[in-house]
């Protein structure tokens, strides 16, 4: 059997599926990394979701699909951008969502970590800012989650200069009860970002970043960083405290940055590990052994898929991750929060399908196939 698949000229191109999805199976936990999926969000379909509805989830879909990641080692990276947090899921269903899945995490010994930011409210001064992040954090901390500190808009547009970035996390890593993971979020993933650490220059961002680092390095488990810029990853990672971690947030580069140099190593919190997650799982654990070039061997044919998701506009890349979830089965439909199901074009995702397929990522190819060909028909391509 073969599909036609569109491009973007117009034209479509014949495509010949697999058969057999790639071997893997559940593993010992991994030894050299620490590493973390972010999960995506799967939304009711019968719900209202215009651009402005509140989110609506669909609860055991959505857990199900933690159990998945879980069952192959993987941590969970809760209500982060990948879970459409800023993008569809406001600040209510996030907490919702974050007290369900470490509920379910302690229930099946899953790793989580969970995303604390300032998204319910949209403006403000310092001191209000500080006390949404206050609430946020309070909310991870009582779900028994370690907590991520996410990048703030409302702080990107209120900071006067690298002093309140100071003053603001200064004050959430004193009182925070344990080591949280600091997030840096890019531009290109949220454009109201722009200028975060209180500088358009990345390298005085960078030294603002660190300068809170290291006043605080007993309480910073590690840093995600997300700029897809591999050379300033490595830079940074090299300047931290022994003590904390680097967990690499860069869709492109993730390869090379966990295998590492001889300098060291980055961990990883990757929304790519959503889709990728038991190949991911695999390829780690063959680093665990040692065997780096195996670990490459797996990994590095991934990255065409990632950088396809991921191309601009990156904070789109959401719906690509859904809709290969949908292919590989562990939802129903193709529905998104807010409706950005819309937010890529077909032909961006019969490439994304083209791409999955030849990797074995789908666990029944004919199912994906099948799903594959009605999205096509919907859109008025025969087959």
């Amino acid at each position: 059997m073969t599909v036609q698949l569109p491009a973007a000229d117009g034209s479509l191109r014949t495509y010949e599926p697999r058969t057999e999805p790639l071997a893997v199976s559940a593993g010992t936990p991994f030894t050299s990394r620490t590493v973390f999926s972010a999960a995506h969000v799967v939304a009711d379909p019968y719900a209202d979701t215009t651009p402005d509805s509140p989110a609506a989830v669909d609860w055991d879909a959505t857990l199900a699909f933690r159990r998945h990641l879980w069952s192959h080692g993987l941590g969970v990276a809760e209500a982060m951008d990948t879970a459409q947090r800023g993008m569809g899921l406001d600040w209510a269903g996030a907490a919702e969502l974050i007290r369900r899945s470490a509920a379910e995490a302690k229930a099946v010994g899953g790793r989580i970590a969970c995303g604390a930011g300032t998204d319910q409210i949209t403006s403000g001064g310092v001191a209000e800012i500080r006390a949404a992040y206050e609430e946020q954090l309070a909310v991870v901390e009582e779900a028994g989650a370690q907590p991520i500190l996410m990048a703030s808009r409302a702080l990107a547009a209120a900071a006067r200069g690298p002093e309140d970035y100071l003053e603001v996390y200064g004050h959430l890593l004193r009182q925070s009860a344990e080591p949280v993971i600091l997030h840096w979020l890019g531009p290109m993933f949220d454009p109201a970002l722009e200028g975060y650490w209180g500088s358009y220059d990345l390298d005085a961002a960078t030294e603002t970043f660190l300068e809170v680092i290291a006043a605080h390095p007993d309480k910073v488990d590690g840093i995600k960083v997300s700029l897809l810029d591999a050379g300033r990853e490595v830079a940074l990672r090299r300047r931290l405290p022994p003590s904390v971690r680097c967990y690499t947030g860069d869709d492109f580069h993730y390869p090379e940055l966990i295998a590492g140099d001889e300098q060291g190593f980055s961990h990883a919190l990757l929304g790519i590990f959503d889709p990728l997650g038991p190949l991911a799982a695999e390829a780690v654990r063959v680093l665990d052994t040692g065997d780096t070039a195996g670990f490459r061997r797996l990994l590095d044919p991934t990255v065409e898929l990632s950088r396809h998701l991921f191309q601009p506009p990156t904070r789109f890349y959401k719906t690509g991750v859904v809709f290969l979830a949908w292919l590989a089965g562990h939802q129903s439909h193709f529905t998104m929060a807010g409706g950005l199901q819309s937010a890529r074009s077909l032909p961006h995702l019969a490439r994304a399908y083209e791409l999955a397929d030849g990797l074995g990522l789908f666990p029944d190819p004919k199912l994906a196939e099948e799903r594959m060909k009605t999205l096509l028909a919907l859109y008025g391509v025969a087959q």
